[in-house]
């Protein structure tokens, strides 16, 4: 069976939001030797659509021409700067409301979903969306539940993904659910992407922003990273930096806002994190805790629920079955 995917372009979107998904459905159909997924670009014309990076893509069809293709199994709606014009547009929105209901499913790419939840069609739904704009998101559509760490997520029936490359592994699973792990699992390997990518989009936000601003931090907090369950103390930090440790201090305060311990410490649990969602022993909270120098199993509690806003024991229950078959299928898929 053939699924028509629709994708809606429009001036300044983002170009990674159009062609990664695409490229993963195009990809599927030439390991499949047969024409599995059948693609169709939309915008307000046919013809060139300039993206926020000034290349071009070519629709074939105008949103207003969405209705003779339905049904549709699936439409995709892009992110880019351009995303907020086009909520403002009430021919889009009426459009898409229109279609909803004869598309199996419907989704966003990044901010594409900011468009989606002005048409009415995220109410109720858990969505996210690219880390920068998910608190304007939540503030903005109240009857959103926004989940800022998902890389994706499905609800309702509506589709949801993280900023620009996230429109991939939304599409690979995409792949995944109507073609099984084997054809996402080579379309992964000829993307050299993950199938399945280990963690949130929280690795590539705070951290990476921080890791921008460091200034002369640089090579103390590269050592930090590589390995955080070293027995780093403030005053072996010092030293490290050849400084004093109220300088080292002030260079933190400075640069990233917190204090050394304190950005150790996010460090070490953010470990614990992944160990909860990957290890196949079921390590007791004592064991993490000792693993990654977080105290005993009750400071670990406490410091994931303030950090996190659950508790480890929840946190695993929700996420690790589900995250240790994808890194197993990330694992042979690379």
């Amino acid at each position: 069976m053939t699924r028509h995917v629709a994708l809606f372009a429009y001036p300044d979107c983002q170009l990674l939001d159009v062609s990664g998904p695409w490229q993963v459905f195009a990809s599927a159909n030439a390991l499949s030797l047969q024409p599995i997924y059948q693609l169709t670009l939309v915008a307000d014309a046919i013809g060139p659509v300039a993206t926020n990076g000034g290349l071009a893509v070519h629709a074939t069809h105008t949103y207003h021409q969405l209705k003779d293709l339905l049904p549709l199994d699936t439409l995709l709606v892009a992110g880019g700067s351009g995303v907020m014009q086009q909520r403002d547009i009430a021919e889009v929105k009426q459009m898409l409301r229109d279609v909803a209901p004869e598309v199996r499913r419907l989704g966003s790419i990044c901010s594409g979903a900011f468009l989606l939840a002005a048409a009415g069609l995220l109410d109720g739904c858990r969505v996210t969306t690219h880390w920068r704009h998910a608190q304007q998101l939540a503030e903005e559509y109240p009857r959103l539940s926004v989940e800022p760490d998902a890389l994706y997520s499905e609800s309702n029936g509506r589709y949801t993904s993280a900023g620009i490359t996230a429109g991939i592994d939304l599409a690979l699973s995409l792949v995944e659910a109507d073609h099984g792990a084997q054809l996402a699992g080579r379309v992964a390997r000829e993307l050299v992407v993950f199938l399945h990518r280990p963690g949130g989009q929280s690795q590539f936000s705070e951290i990476l922003r921080r890791q921008q601003a460091v200034g002369p931090l640089r090579r103390l907090l590269d050592q930090l990273h590589a390995d955080p369950s070293v027995d780093h103390g403030l005053e072996s930090m010092a030293d490290l930096m050849a400084v004093s440790p109220r300088h080292l201090t002030r260079l933190f305060r400075r640069y990233l806002n917190t204090t050394p311990g304190a950005y150790l410490t996010q460090l070490r649990l953010e470990q614990a994190r992944l160990a909860l969602l990957h290890d196949r022993e079921q390590l007791s909270l004592e064991r993490l805790a000792q693993r990654w120098r977080l105290g005993g199993a009750e400071q670990l509690r406490r410091q994931f629920q303030r950090y996190y806003g659950v508790s480890p024991s929840v946190y695993r229950q929700r996420f690790a079955t589900s995250h240790a078959a994808s890194a197993q299928e990330s694992a042979s898929c690379l």
